[in-house]
């Protein structure tokens, strides 16, 4: 992209148009949420007619803003001051060089001295509202040091309203300098009619036509260990199936989990099927009688709305932002009772007519959510701050 010379951002100079940078940190991880955040958000933002350019800054020739930024993005053991850099150093002195009217931070961690107007997006606050997430000294700091940046931004996204309110809780943000513009799910995710394709995945993966289904993280904020000990009080032929990956062999953060299964004497009828693929996941979520989600904080919850949208009844937490995003497509139930989960689980199982309504509730609540409504909304936020408000 070539240099732009001097004179005011032509985005503000030729009536309403912005040119809007982008970190693009987790382009290169579409297997994140950041990363399919972003992604979707740079699909949707490019598809709407208007004066607009959006820019990207990946982690590619960086050279020329940081020096040995390069260098210091392909050391896996640096990798954490590598980012910090990236984040604080390159991100400004790009914006500079392509003369982009606002930043978009599409995760929290803005530049503390932005030399743009910047929004950040904050899915979550996780660090902030579960202590044990805090982490090492050098987490600590760059905690710190992202919120003090998100407080001098010139207007936050928030995922839902429980964000929003851990922004204001936190961060001591306004609410007036918060938009709140929830997320939604890849239109791969819808319900599947082909028994062979469903049979065929049941199979590669050793499961039942009986099965209950979670994905997800392993971390204790989680709390899968209460559903597998929930297990224990579901009746029936019906067994669990568990997909995800422990990415740490800290117990405190990431429970054993087999370990929970034989404690509670279901090792038998709980299935761990580690990392399945992206594509795998809409004929897992189609296949299961049941999607369970008991998870203790969440900044948006995505999977339940996967779930949703292939049709599959929703079992999830009464907490944090959970029942903004199910709404009434889903039974709720106390994350922190496994017997209460367990009896949850049991009336649903139990009633086909109260399956066949959570279907087509879900169905129809998945259905409001949309990348193109995220689009259209950021746009107007981009809108506001370029405007002043």
């Amino acid at each position: 992209m070539g240099e732009r010379g001097p004179g005011p951002p032509v985005g503000l100079r030729e009536g309403w148009g912005v040119r809007v940078g982008i970190n693009g940190f987790f382009l290169s991880e579409p297997m994140t949420g950041s990363g399919q955040y972003t992604i979707a958000l740079l699909r949707e933002l490019r598809a709407i007619e208007g004066r607009h350019e959006f820019l990207a800054y990946d982690r590619g020739p960086l050279g020329r803003e940081t020096g040995r930024l390069c260098a210091l993005l392909s050391d896996p053991h640096r990798s954490n001051p590598a980012k910090l850099m990236f984040e604080q150093v390159g991100v400004p002195l790009w914006c500079c060089r392509n003369r982009v009217d606002l930043l978009h931070v599409p995760y929290f961690a803005a530049p503390l001295f932005g030399p743009r107007p910047t929004v950040v997006t904050v899915h979550d606050l996780i660090m902030l509202a579960l202590p044990e997430y805090r982490g090492s000294p050098f987490v600590r700091s760059y905690m710190a040091l992202a919120c003090a940046a998100a407080r001098r931004a010139s207007l936050l996204i928030a995922d839902s309203i429980c964000t929003q309110r851990d922004i204001i809780r936190f961060l001591h943000v306004p609410e007036e300098r918060i938009r709140v513009i929830p997320l939604a799910v890849d239109g791969s995710f819808c319900p599947t009619l082909d028994r062979a394709q469903l049979e065929s995945v049941r199979r590669r993966y050793g499961l039942s036509d009986n099965f209950v289904f979670y994905i997800g993280g392993l971390d204790r904020r989680k709390n899968v260990s209460t559903l597998v000990a929930a297990w224990r009080h579901v009746d029936g032929p019906y067994e669990l199936a568990v997909a995800g990956r422990t990415y740490s062999g800290d117990r405190t953060m990431f429970p054993d989990l087999e370990r929970a299964a034989f404690e509670a004497g279901v090792t038998e009828r709980v299935r761990f099927l580690g990392l399945v693929p992206e594509e795998d996941k809409p004929y897992l979520y189609a296949a299961a009688r049941l999607f369970v989600f008991p998870s203790l904080y969440e900044g948006f919850g995505l999977t339940p709305l996967e779930a949703m949208r292939c049709g599959t009844p929703v079992v999830c937490s009464n907490s944090s932002s959970l029942p903004e995003v199910v709404g009434d497509a889903a039974e709720l139930c106390d994350p922190h009772d496994a017997r209460a989960l367990a009896e949850t689980i049991n009336r649903v199982l139990r009633d086909p007519a109260r399956q066949e309504e959570l279907r087509a509730r879900g169905l129809a609540r998945a259905g409001q959510f949309s990348w193109s409504r995220v689009g259209r909304e950021t746009l107007a936020a981009y809108k506001e701050v370029s405007n002043g408000r």
